[in-house]
């Protein structure tokens, strides 16, 4: 995993931690939901990167060596 997904999830993570201080302190709803829309999508972006990655090297490698089940079992659909 790239050290770009890491850091945007830790950065997903204090964003959390944010946003739960938020409510602590009754923020107004609307901030609160942006900052909530602000993590999904970066959540979203990691996903993504993950899911490319994926498809980069496990599926990638698992056709290569020519390996059905193998290739099956890394297949996202599966």
């Amino acid at each position: 995993m790239s050290a770009k997904t890491i850091n945007r999830l830790k950065r997903s993570e204090g964003q959390i931690r944010g946003i739960i201080k938020m409510l602590e302190d009754k923020r107004y709803c609307i901030d609160i939901l942006n900052q909530m829309q602000a993590v999904k999508a970066a959540i979203a972006r990691a996903e993504s990167e993950i899911l490319k990655d994926h498809a980069t090297t496990c599926v990638e490698i698992a056709i290569k060596s020519g390996d059905e089940k193998n290739s099956a079992k890394k297949s996202p659909n599966s």
